[in-house]
Formats: C-alpha cells, structure tokens, sequence
C-alpha cells in the first residue's frame, strides 16, 4: 500500500484559521459536521403526528448544541407523496403537510442565528407525473413537448404491435418505460411510473432547474443535495434509439433492477458536464451575492472512480462532497481491517487526486446502524467517521443510538425503509415529546424512554454525549493541522483494534483506539509518550484524567473505544 494511503489532514470548520496553523485556509464544507433531518419524524409542531418546518425550526437550537455545522432536508416540496417528497409535483412551494412558504422563511432565519446552514434535497432526475410540466408535455404543448423523455417504440415485425423502446429495468423493477394512450408514446422513467425522467438534453429544462435552484438560493439556503446524480442522463443512438443493457448475471429475475449491467442508464458522461455546470452556477451566485460557499452534495452509489469526475478534474469544478457511503457497507462482523479497507477504496483515490472526504453514517433509505452492526458498536462507528478527515454526515437518531422499528402497513405508508424513518425520540415523555397528538405518522421505538436526547444528556457516557466530545475535538490544533505531511493516518494495528492519530508534529496529539472485536485486546509499545484519557465509551473501564505512555502495555476491553491526547 502507497504510503500516502494512510496519511492525510483535516478540514476545518473555520475559514480564517492559516495564521494559527501555518497551512491553507480550508472552505466550511471540508470538515464539516452535516446531519439529514428526514421532516415528517423530526418534530411535529401541531400535534397531527407528522413532523413540519415549524417543529424544525423549534429544534434547531439543539443542532447546535451537539455541533452540527449543516443540516440537509429531505424533500419538503409539494408531492403527491407516492414517494414521500421524491415525486416533486411543483418545485417552488412548500407541500401543505410541512407548512408553507413562510414557515421556510422562518426556518431559515432561526437557522441563521443559530449558526446552522439549510441544505435542500433537490430532486432533479425526474417530477411527479402531477407536475404541471408533464401535463403540458403529454398535451405537447409548446416549449414542454420535448421535456420529458418520449418514445414512439419498437414496431414487431411478426406481431404488428409496438413494443418498449429497450429492455431497461427501473430501479423499483418492471419496465422503465411506460405507455402514455393520450399522447401515444412511451415515457422514461428510472424509478416509478409516477417519477417520469425529465429530458436534460432540452436546454429549456436545465434553465428551468437552474431557475429552481436560484429560487431557494434568493430565500438564503446554504446548498443541495442532489439525489439519484447517477440517473439524471440515459444513452441515446445517434438514430434515436435506446441500446439494451447487458444482462449482469447478479439475478435470474428479468424484471428486477440488478437483472443488467446499467451501462446505459448510469454515470453518463453529460451526467458529469452537468455537475459543473451546476457548480460553476452556485460560485457564480456567490461571487454575485457574497456569502459562504454554497455547497452541493452528490448521492450517487457509483464507483469511486464516477465520484471523483463528480467531484471535478484539473479544469472543472463539480459537486464538493459526492457522498460516501463505503463505511455503511460494514456490519457486524467486521473487523478493524475491514474498516481500513472500506476507508482505503475513498482515500487511494479521491484523497490522492482531490485532498477531500467525507463519511456517510446512515440515512432514510438504509437499515440504521443499531441494526447493520448492533448497537454495542453505534459509538465506535460514531468515533470512526468523527475521527478521520473530511465531513461526517449523521442521519438524524444515530447520535442517540435510535434503532429500526419494526412498522405494520399503514394508511400513510406502506414502506419497506419505514423502519429506519420513527419519529425522533427527544423525551421518554408521551410520544417521546415528538407529538403532542394521539398517534403518529409512525410509530415510535419501543425502546425510546431509554434512548432519548433528555436522558442521554444526564448519562455521562451516553451515545449522545460521546457524539458531542467528538465534535468539540475538532477545534483543537491538532485536528485543525491540515495538509501538513504526516497530520493523519490510520491503520489497523491488530486485526480487531483500529487506530487513528491527529496530530500537529510539535504541540498536540490525538490517538483514537477503536476495538471492533467481542475480546479484550493487548498492545504493546506503540509509542514512548504518555498520553490523557479525553474521551471513553461506555464499554471502558478508565475515567477521563488518566494517562498512561503507550511504551507500556495497553488493554482494550470488548467493543471500546477511547481518544487519548498528548500535550507538548
């Protein structure tokens, strides 16, 4: 392994810190502290059991309690909601279940003075099929005609009858085309059949999404997160037609996604242009109107080589943060050479090419971590992406330590990633003082009156309380020492205990040791220094204040993990 695979620095949450440290000055992103908020579960304001702006804006002081620099909404436009806020039928309002207008003005004026930045989840690949634009595009109306991605077929030559463009497969599986009778062609679409796949080709819809963007720029949000980036383009022949994807071999179902090798319909190369040309649009906005860096956040389950076009090459600029989603691949029985080589696939590429990371702990498509690795081991994953450099993103509960719960089919939903979306568990009060309704959209977690803000701030080893440590590390010299040779690495340094190290080589240094593992650990001689215990798990026998040098011998018991800290 290159030498270089494991060493690296930390972005800083501060703009103006190369006096003190001698090195660049760093942008707010690269080592920012970001959080998804998913609306309907972070707090309802008037008690009808769904979460709103106003329930948002009532709890963004506590955002800022545990450190968050950014926190990103999941879709709260107006939607039929066939997808939950995915299926975007007007992209310039607020859906009535969320609030209106001014309450996102509101939002954003508390969020100022809170020191929290807004990201949006803007969802540009395709609108319900509710959106005025797919109305006047079925009615071909002039200016929409070609607005969405239309098709007259494939004639059989034996049977006469028309047949689907391609064999392409939607990612929620069946055909991804669909016949529209009134306007007599087929239509696109990548996801559902009320999700039609917008047509980036015509200039007029990339100026109707920049008009997008601009809008909630003007009412102060501080970036997007772009959703399903890989999806946004398709392949078209030179003679119009659409090529058939190449079976995969990963299923013997022919109607299921993973059926074909999506070389077609993923990662186009205009996909790429297009992430610059929205980048070279917000430094435009910026330059004009002032202000922090407007960021832009790419999901995209591409290969790392995709995310780093994403990102940007020697000409071009692209989305800063392409999310990764490595270490949410771990489970249970992984191990500390696991996790290196999980964060080895981001950093041997895009650490090398573009000095940036970032770690995705969870979100509202994926089982949370309670569930993927067990619960004894949400804190080590929580001190892991806290530790390494670049941005954390924490899905709203996994600093508590929520769980999935297991979710019945109701009259609002009927989903199989409902259980990662309960309500948030903010009291062990009623309805975990979420709602002051009689039920909510979903129900709570059995076990909320243990894992909840309130108690967890009274416990001093609480998943919540070794969340906020973390992030108050990142103001320390050490953790600010930014592309100086040798101010990160990492490794494993026995097959289950993970060490990280942050340091500024002459007054600070951090070692972060993690143990995976179900056994107690024994490592010797890592350093002749004597070091301060400043952070401890619950799993942990010692008490912050006790030091120990590292010449010695050192105990890890199961599943614990510490910060110890050496001072010149």
């Amino acid at each position: 392994m290159p030498q270089w695979a494991h060493l690296g620095l930390v972005a800083l949450l501060l703009l103006s810190i190369t006096a003190a440290t001698g090195g660049a000055s760093i942008d707010w992103w690269e080592n920012a502290a970001l959080y998804q908020i998913y609306p309907r579960s972070f707090q309802d304001s008037d008690g009808d059991g769904i979460g709103d702006l106003n329930g948002i804006t009532s709890r963004l002081g506590y955002l800022k309690e545990i450190g968050i620099t950014a926190t990103w909404l999941s879709p709260i436009f107006t939607s039929p909601m066939s997808d939950f806020g995915y299926d975007i039928s007007n992209f310039y309002d607020i859906d009535p279940i969320f609030g209106t207008l001014a309450d996102f003005d509101a939002l954003i004026v508390e969020a100022k003075s809170q020191g929290v930045k807004i990201i949006l989840d803007f969802v540009p690949n395709h609108s319900s099929d509710e959106c005025e634009w797919f109305q006047k595009s079925v009615n071909r109306e002039d200016g929409y005609d070609d607005f969405y991605v239309w098709d007259d077929g494939k004639l059989n030559e034996e049977t006469g009858e028309r047949e689907i463009p391609s064999n392409w497969v939607s990612v929620f599986g069946g055909p991804m085309w669909t016949w529209n009778e009134k306007r007599q062609q087929y239509f696109l679409h990548q996801f559902q059949v009320v999700q039609p796949d917008l047509n980036f080709t015509n200039p007029m819809v990339r100026e109707h999404m920049l008009d997008v963007l601009k809008f909630w720029l003007d009412r102060g949000v501080d970036g997007f997160r772009i959703d399903a980036v890989p999806h946004i383009y398709e392949r078209r022949e030179a003679d119009g037609s659409y090529p058939d994807e190449p079976v995969s071999g990963w299923s013997s179902d022919p109607n299921a996604y993973d059926y074909h090798d999506h070389i077609y319909t993923k990662d186009q190369p205009a996909t790429v242009d297009l992430m610059y040309e929205w980048r070279a649009y917000l430094n435009a906005y910026q330059a004009e109107n002032g202000g922090d860096t407007r960021v832009l956040l790419a999901e995209a389950y591409s290969s790392v080589e995709s995310l780093s076009a994403y990102f940007g090459n020697s000409t071009h600029q692209g989305a800063q943060l392409p999310m990764n989603f490595q270490l949410m691949y771990l489970s249970g029985y992984s191990n500390a050479r696991d996790v290196v080589g999980s964060i080895d696939y981001w950093m041997n590429t895009m650490w090398r090419d573009h000095q940036t990371a970032n770690w995705v702990v969870g979100n509202h498509d994926n089982k949370r971590v309670a569930d993927r690795l067990g619960a004894h081991k949400v804190d080590l994953l929580n001190v892991i992406v806290n530790s390494l450099p670049g941005a954390s993103v924490t899905y709203y509960g996994e600093e508590i330590g929520m769980s999935n719960v297991d979710v019945e089919c109701t009259g609002d939903s009927c989903e199989d990633r409902d259980g990662e979306r309960t309500p948030m568990q903010w009291t062990p009060s009623k309805n975990a003082d979420f709602s002051t309704g009689e039920s909510t959209w979903l129900p709570l977690s059995p076990d909320y009156p243990r894992f909840n803000v309130q108690t967890e701030r009274g416990v001093s080893r609480s998943s919540l309380n070794i969340f906020k440590g973390l992030q108050a590390l990142k103001s320390s010299s050490a953790f600010l020492a930014f592309k100086e040779e040798g101010g990160f690495s990492y490794e494993a340094v026995t097959e289950q205990v993970l060490q990280i190290i942050r340091t500024n080589k002459y007054s600070e240094e951090y070692r972060i040791l993690v143990n995976m593992g179900n056994g107690m650990e024994i490592i010797d001689g890592l350093v002749s220094r004597t070091y301060e215990y400043v952070l401890v798990t619950a799993y942990s026998p010692h008490r912050i204040g006790e030091t120990i040098n590292l010449r010695d011998r050192i105990i890890l018991m199961p599943y614990e993990a510490i910060v110890l800290r050496w001072l010149a």
